[in-house]
């Protein structure tokens, strides 16, 4: 199984990001990554938040969803996350959303994914059915950026993920979303292991295939992550991010036209109700 430290590299040539490397990277292999993107000392405060905002999520039901044995998702709020604003005015994450999907892009998602010792390997999936966008227009309209709160070891059951497999069509899976088993040796024959450390980031398809693998450590694997669309996509409507009044007036216009929110006067607690059963069945 081939093993990378990191995504397949986007390198700023004098200040700039080439948008040829980005398509190529997302079209091709359906993942690209930017190491050192933040400091540690950034990382460790996102990695801060991360905890915090999960011990809150776990005493709400439905506040941290299971994606199988010890292993969550937390949706939160932008304003929740110190690093957010840094996130999402980085000269990469811009000129990957722009490239890939205009620059009318909208980010409609923030939260985390912990797996915990124990973790098991996931099935082969991608994050929802693919868009006709995709399938008729051969077009990605939204991008999933993950970033890291650890040095991520093989132990700790690194991301794994199906390079080229954003385009594969199947029939008859479970929400459009599991490739049938028949399927599972191409993936497994393609499958990359992802090795990002503290201060990376990354953008992939989450229509590429993936998993996450089993965690034999004695840590966690925390992973912040920042949902964006294009213009025609509808993964919002999945999602429910809040800002308050306070918070949208510090925002500088690059974020904020760029937020597709619901604004509040209180942050409320994000209930979640996107269970993915398929996750939560065991892998034989």
């Amino acid at each position: 199984m081939e093993r990378h430290t990191m995504a397949t590299t986007v390198q700023a040539q004098q200040g700039t990001y080439e948008p040829a490397d980005i398509m190529r990277g997302l079209y091709g292999d359906g993942i690209i990554g930017l190491p050192g993107a933040f400091s540690r000392d950034w990382a460790q405060r996102m990695r801060e938040d991360i905890e915090t905002l999960f011990a809150e999520a776990r005493q709400v039901p439905g506040g941290a969803l299971p994606r199988g044995p010890e292993r969550w998702y937390v949706e939160v709020h932008p304003e929740r996350v110190r690093g957010f604003v840094d996130i999402a005015t980085h000269p990469w994450f811009v000129a990957v959303c722009e490239t890939v999907l205009g620059p009318d892009y909208r980010i409609v998602e923030v939260g985390f994914d912990i797996p915990f010792p124990g973790a098991a390997d996931q099935p082969w999936h991608r994050d929802f059915a693919v868009p006709e966008a995709t399938t008729k227009g051969r077009r990605l309209n939204s991008l999933a950026f993950n970033l890291t709160a650890v040095d991520t070891i093989p132990e700790m059951g690194p991301f794994e993920v199906a390079p080229g497999t954003q385009w594969d069509q199947f029939e008859g899976c479970d929400k459009g979303m599991f490739p049938p088993r028949h399927l599972w040796p191409r993936y497994i024959s393609r499958a990359v292991q992802k090795m990002p450390r503290m201060g990376d980031m990354s953008a992939r398809s989450a229509l590429t295939i993936h998993r996450g693998t089993a965690n034999r450590s004695n840590q966690s694997r925390p992973v912040l992550v920042v949902g964006v669309d294009a213009p025609d996509a509808t993964n919002s409507k999945h999602h429910d991010l809040q800002v308050t009044r306070g918070y949208l007036e510090t925002l500088p216009p690059r974020v904020r036209d760029h937020l597709t929110y619901r604004l509040v006067d209180t942050l409320q607690t994000v209930v979640q109700h996107h269970t993915i059963e398929g996750l939560l069945k065991p892998v034989y």
